[in-house]
């Protein structure tokens, strides 16, 4: 055995015995279902800036963000943007959840949509989303610490014994402990993700020889493409440094088009990253919150600005560093899954330890998000199925059991997804998160909009569902005429257009009885009286949205076009500056600062972020327990 995998080995050994300890420590402490489903409801304020980071980013901004970056250049990079979309999600609902689970002691968001909207139909629906998310999100994890193991093992490990023995583990530690287990897990994992990130950036640098030849390289590749005639736009620059254009009439993935990631999909692929913190699983952690102090913290700095400008400087420097190194032989060959390990092995002679601690990074970015939605999927089904239509008397300790069978589940049937997958694991990722994001209307109409009622959520999220899953890659099976992302734009952005067009339609023509309408205005009512704008704020909600479509539309949607040469041509890269930079990178990193002061103003200085007084808190709960609410 080598002496990498004596560091390699060593290093995941210590970080398994910390998962388990927690694992055993979470048993001990989940004395009720409540503890074991959502640690008690009194997770902390820097616990949940940490494991929402990490459940919010996983093993594909560690492994496939870079590598789609590698094979599709700067006009995927505005996938980065993803740091700033997905909390956007928490700037707009979470807190608003977390008071109505405080008021009515919801513990899954079943419960919290069915008392809601009524009936049991939608607490069903989200219990199904929780799996169509769940599944193939924690599945591409799985397949892709196989894929890991498999590349610094020297092919010693299979990818399937690596992938199942590296699940068995996690699957272990979160059938233990429950939720207040993965939180403190998440908290380590949310460090190791980042500095793993960093980290790799660095080292492809150093190999490249530093910034100045990392940019020199960058401008040969794309003098090399604009001489061949090879890998352009129809506008003749090359992929690497330009969008293909606004939008496209014909479906995503045609090499005779000029490139896929037009502005429509950039800005329809972060509707689909929105559906993280939309998905059932976000609300769970919104409930499991002691205070709810934490959110705008997590929100706007970091994931927003710490995330964010990781992103767009560390996991490009590695994406498009990675084809410099393959032009200059220190690389054989990569592709978007082995590119990061790629990376890693590179430090196998100079510096084995450091390959173990990489991999240690790799593998808690990966489990991370994979563990999140073990839990909460297993606390839904038990709650919402198992103890509502199976055992409504079943005890704390029938309900933990039935938990800790469902981890169990879930993980065996994310494997099965994993050991078929042949998707590029950001894009079957890509897929569940189109699940969970359309769950927005049911989230629009219980956080602000009364109009919405039962019938027209359910039809929509049905309609949202099938349209998603006929317009991404699933839309081979069926056949159907129109292939995957249809006129460039994400299954997400086709999903949500049909379930907000149905939500209304039917809402609007079958009404509901005046029952349900008083069920609802008592419920905006709390939100109001605890978590309404004050009237100065209320005067800057125009603002606020025109802020918010200037950030979609120009920053990384159809109107981004206009940074692929606003400050230097792509086609002259003596020409490009600041720091010899393409024009795109420059509008990203602009942007970047944008979004971080969008966020902020959403957040902070409008409000919907900002903690609720202790005094609301308490009033809340005791209007509840008097029923008076």
């Amino acid at each position: 055995m080598t002496e990498k995998l004596y560091w390699l080995f060593g290093f995941v050994g210590l970080y398994w015995a910390y998962c388990l300890y927690w694992g055993i420590k979470g048993a001990r402490s989940a004395k009720t279902s409540t503890d074991y489903f959502l640690a008690g409801g009194s997770i902390g304020v820097w616990v949940f800036v940490l494991a929402a980071t990490a459940t919010s980013f996983s093993g594909w901004t560690f492994v496939g963000h870079p590598g789609k970056i590698f094979t599709d250049g700067l006009p995927y990079a505005f996938a980065s943007f993803y740091a700033l979309t997905i909390p956007l999600t928490g700037v707009l609902f979470l807190r608003r959840q977390w008071v109505l689970g405080k008021a009515y002691g919801y513990i899954t968001p079943g419960e919290m949509y069915s008392d809601y909207y009524g009936g049991n139909s939608i607490r069903l629906l989200t219990v199904l989303v929780a799996f169509l998310f769940s599944v193939p999100y924690l599945g591409v994890q799985l397949r892709a610490s196989g894929d890991l193991f498999n590349v610094l093992t020297d092919g010693l490990i299979s990818v399937d014994v690596g992938m199942f023995a590296l699940s068995t583990v996690v699957m272990i530690y979160v059938a233990s402990g429950g939720l207040k287990s993965v939180a403190f897990v998440d908290c380590a994992q949310a460090i190791l993700l980042a500095v793993g990130i960093m980290i790799l950036g660095g080292v492809t640098l150093n190999y490249l020889g530093g910034w100045s030849s990392f940019t020199t390289g960058l401008a040969d590749l794309v003098r090399s493409d604009i001489e061949s005639g090879n890998n352009l736009t129809l506008d003749g620059f090359s992929k690497k440094v330009a969008i293909p254009g606004s939008i496209q009439m014909v479906p995503q993935g045609s090499d005779s088009i000029g490139g896929s990631w037009t502005g429509i999909m950039c800005m329809t692929y972060m509707f689909a990253l929105m559906g993280i913190q939309s998905s059932p699983a976000f609300s769970m952690w919104a409930f499991s919150n002691k205070t709810s102090q934490a959110f705008r913290w997590q929100q706007v700095f970091a994931s927003a600005l710490f995330i964010g400008v990781l992103l767009f400087t560390f996991t490009i420097i590695q994406g498009i560093g990675g084809n410099l190194l393959i032009e200059r032989g220190v690389i054989e060959s990569a592709n978007d899954k082995t590119l990061v390990p790629q990376l890693i092995n590179l430090l196998s002679d100079s510096t084995p330890w450091l390959v173990g601690l990489l991999a240690v990074c790799a593998l808690a970015a990966m489990q991370s998000t994979g563990a999140a939605y073990m839990s909460t999927f297993s606390a839904m089904v038990t709650r919402d199925i198992f103890t509502k239509f199976i055992n409504p008397n079943a005890t704390d300790s029938v309900q933990k059991l039935c938990g800790r069978i469902f981890v169990i589940i879930v993980t065996l049937a994310a494997l099965f997804v994993a050991a078929n997958s042949t998707q590029a694991i950001v894009m079957l990722g890509g897929l569940a998160v189109a699940y969970g994001f359309q769950m927005y209307p049911a989230l629009i109409g219980l956080c602000y909009y009364k109009g919405f009622t039962k019938k027209g959520v359910v039809a929509g999220l049905i309609v949202g569902l099938i349209a998603v899953t006929l317009t991404d890659r699933t839309s081979a099976w069926f056949n159907v005429p129109w292939g995957a992302y249809p006129l460039t734009i994400h299954s997400a952005g086709w999903g949500i257009i049909f379930n907000l067009f149905v939500t209304f339609f039917v809402s609007f023509l079958l009404g509901e009885s005046s029952k349900e309408k008083n069920k609802k205005e008592r419920k905006h009512l709390l939100l109001q009286t605890v978590s309404a704008l004050d009237p100065k704020r209320k005067r800057q909600v125009s603002l606020a949205w025109v802020l918010t479509l200037i950030w979609f539309l120009v920053g990384f949607g159809p109107f981004a076009t206009i940074g692929n040469s606003l400050f230097s041509s792509p086609n002259t890269p003596e020409l490009w500056a600041p720091f010899s930079l393409p024009s795109l990178w420059v509008w990203q990193l602009l942007f970047l600062l944008y979004g971080v002061f969008v966020m902020w103003f959403l957040a902070f200085h409008m409000g919907l972020s900002k903690p609720i007084a202790r005094e609301k808190i308490e009033l809340v709960v005791k209007s509840s327990s008097q029923n008076k609410l």
